[in-house]
């Protein structure tokens, strides 16, 4: 691999986070969907400050952050600055931009500022006979130590006694048992109050007899990660099980705090909780915006205008089998109805003729449809196996909970290998008709999820090629075995494209047969969508594509360490990221082949972890309309001047000028799909 540079892979995800925010302070967005990318945006940083920064902190201790490959020295203090700006950013729209606009809409949210007269008796009520149930005040001293839970969200009260005595008390704000915001009406205006100051305001009726002296608002972000065993004895679930009870009082990585607190309380409750100065960052006065998402405003007029569904033309009086043998089918979510994917579980779970159901589960919806069809197969009395990825971060717990009913109703419950993760998203269903053995499957780009369905964009082919399916019934005996890969050989995988196995070396392929097209003089291009773009060798591979001079356009929309437009380097290469109303979340890859493109979509983000410790599938695109269908998509999407911003050498988003036709992908995407009917 030639000494190529890269973008640091963190700071490129904190460009993104900074583009949610962009969406959030920008007029033309509806305003609650303002506020929903605010607590996107919060969201997002309590995730990054969770799972990234403490690998930073860890590798700054080790002297370990520079690389000869980094565009950057020093990543920990450029993110430190980085979240900083933002921050002071996400403060000026949000008291700046939104809390004006919600104004004007006769929705006055109480920010910074005292609770109006005509307001005190409905919020005193609310705290006596809500609120007071769950506080917890906890008497700070050496002696009895306080651990304050993760992102949960506190007071430091300091109070005085009558002998002039100087007291800290921690004080919790309850949350997560009490909706964040307190929503009142009063003479025709609607009025909402943060939690946080309905308790600030009553603190003289919890603590009687004593002088309220200062009250701070804190919260403490702690490491999110999992502790697992390679080699575990017992049952995965359960050794998850155990570790997730110990997730909540990892190291302290952010301890976000009020401004104006003393140095000497600060110093004090630090050391008490042993919390590094490192970790230690002013922010505002309210924590946890991301409980803006629950902002008690349902207005249809201050959300995006409706888009209805679009329903897949079936026939309800056939076999969605019989239907499927006929002709491949693609479900685009969620412009198109999910109904299709559960219509096809839950009749193989009734159909006579079906015996068997496999099927890849990593994110599980809580109130899963798709998993209670797999049950009542069981039922049935036919054979169900499912791989349940149990350390799908942040949904362990839920994920185990559908593990186990599955297994107390008798599916056989498949569990990955500690450190490798099944990222694949694949069910086969097996069905007998006339004694002969029919393959029916779904391959998808996105979890088997019907709520993020709702709003997460994806791609899931149904078919009957048996010759593909053949392919994943063979990864699902691999994967019965639990154990790695220990040769890339094991399964001669001639369609599929899988992780471990030969997906990595088969896109490296791919893209030098371009670049021998680009070299002999004929034409040669690469279209590529993806969540995150992280990986050297296959970066590098862009590069020398780039070099070649193959056309590499790239859609992606977090993570990206490929730097694009620098002479001798990459200079034919463009990146484009789309933020709008749905989440950009399909996989999809086009090699222009010599005019006869080839097209493939999948799980796989081109990333460490995908490509070397997870099992990912691609998969190819035979059908000709399908494939058609999927090529003018990322042609919609390529076009894009409204939602999307181009990625430059600076790693800076740079809106593009809009010019006609005007081109919003997501909307276009929406009419072309409802027009194709």
């Amino acid at each position: 691999m030639a000494e190529y540079t890269f973008f640091d892979r963190d700071l490129s995800w904190l460009t993104f986070n900074g583009r949610i925010l962009e969406m959030a302070g920008q007029d033309a967005v509806p305003l609650m969907e303002r506020v929903n990318f605010m607590a996107i945006f919060s969201s997002n940083l309590d995730e990054f400050y969770r799972v990234r920064m403490p690998v930073l902190q860890a590798m700054d201790k080790l002297g370990e952050l520079t690389s000869p490959t980094s565009a950057v020295d020093d990543p920990l203090t450029i993110a430190q600055e980085l979240i900083n700006h933002q921050q002071q950013q996400f403060g000026k729209i949000f008291s700046g931009g939104v809390v004006p606009a919600l104004k004007e809409n006769n929705i006055h949210l109480l920010l910074n500022q005292p609770i109006p007269a005509a307001l005190i008796d409905k919020t005193n009520d609310y705290f006596f006979s809500q609120v007071m149930a769950f506080l917890r005040p906890f008497k700070f001293s050496g002696r009895k130590k306080f651990f304050p839970q993760n992102n949960e969200l506190y007071f430091l009260v300091v109070i005085e006694n009558d002998k002039g005595e100087e007291k800290l008390i921690v004080l919790n704000i309850p949350s997560d048992d009490l909706p964040r915001f307190y929503k009142v009406e009063e003479k025709g205006k609607t009025y909402i109050l943060f939690l946080d100051d309905i308790i600030r305001y009553n603190l003289d009726k919890l603590f009687r007899g004593v002088t309220i002296k200062d009250c701070y608002s804190f919260k403490i972000t702690r490491d999110a990660e999992l502790e697992l065993k390679d080699e575990y004895p017992g049952d995965l679930s359960e050794q998850i099980e155990k570790q997730l009870q110990k997730r909540d009082l990892g190291i302290a990585t952010r301890f976000l705090h009020q401004p104006g607190i003393p140095l000497r309380i600060l110093q004090m409750v630090s050391d008490s909780w042993g919390i590094e100065s490192s970790s230690l960052v002013e922010g505002g006065n309210y924590h946890n915006q991301k409980d803006l998402l629950g902002f008690p405003v349902s207005s249809p007029a201050l959300h995006y205008d409706e888009w209805p569904t679009i329903h897949n033309r079936l026939s309800a009086d056939e076999s969605i089998f019989d239907q499927i043998e006929r002709k491949d089918l693609l479900i685009n979510t969620p412009y198109q109805s999910y109904d299709t994917i559960l219509r096809f579980f839950n009749a193989a779970a009734l159909d006579e003729e079906v015996e068997e159901i496999y099927i890849t589960l990593y994110r599980v919806a809580r109130d899963s449809r798709i998993v209670n069809a797999l049950i009542n197969a069981v039922s049935a009395g036919k054979k169900v196996t499912v791989l349940v990825e149990l350390k799908a971060r942040f949904d362990e717990a839920n994920n185990i909970k559908w593990a186990n009913r599955l297994k107390a109703a008798g599916a056989e419950i498949i569990y990955s290998v500690t450190a490798l993760k099944v990222h694949a998203k694949v069910a086969l269903v097996k069905r007998t008709v006339n004694n002969r053995t029919k393959y029916y499957g779904l391959l998808a780009t996105g979890n088997f999820n019907e709520n993020t369905a709702a709003f997460y964009t994806d791609h899931i082919l149904i078919t009957a090629n048996k010759e593909l399916l053949r392919e994943i019934e063979l990864l699902f005996i691999f994967l019965a075995k639990r154990e790695k890969p220990k040769s890339a050989e094991l399964i001669k995988f001639e369609h599929l494209l899988v992780a471990q196995f030969n997906l990595q070396d088969r896109f490296f392929e791919m893209i030098d047969r371009e670049i021998t097209q680009a070299k002999t003089g004929h034409p040669a291009s690469i279209r590529i969508k993806l969540n995150n773009l992280e990986e050297p060798k296959l970066i590098a591979k862009l590069y020398d594509a780039s070099q070649a001079g193959v056309k590499v356009q790239l859609i992606v929309r977090s993570i990206c360490r490929l730097i694009p437009g620098v002479k001798g380097m990459s200079e034919n290469i463009t990146i484009k990221r789309i933020v709008d109303r749905y989440l950009e979340h399909g996989r999809i890859f086009i090699f222009h082949n010599n005019n006869k493109p080839e097209v493939y979509m999948g799980s796989a983000d081109w990333m460490n972890r995908n490509i070397y410790r997870r099992i990912e599938v691609c998969f190819p695109v035979y059908d000709e309309q399908i494939k058609a269908e999927i090529t003018d998509i990322i042609n919609l999407q390529l076009a894009d001047n409204v939602k999307a911003v181009t990625l430059n050498a600076n790693m800076e988003n740079v809106l593009i000028k809009t010019t006609t036709p005007v081109i919003r992908s997501q909307y276009e995407v929406y009419k072309y799909l409802n027009a194709k009917g």
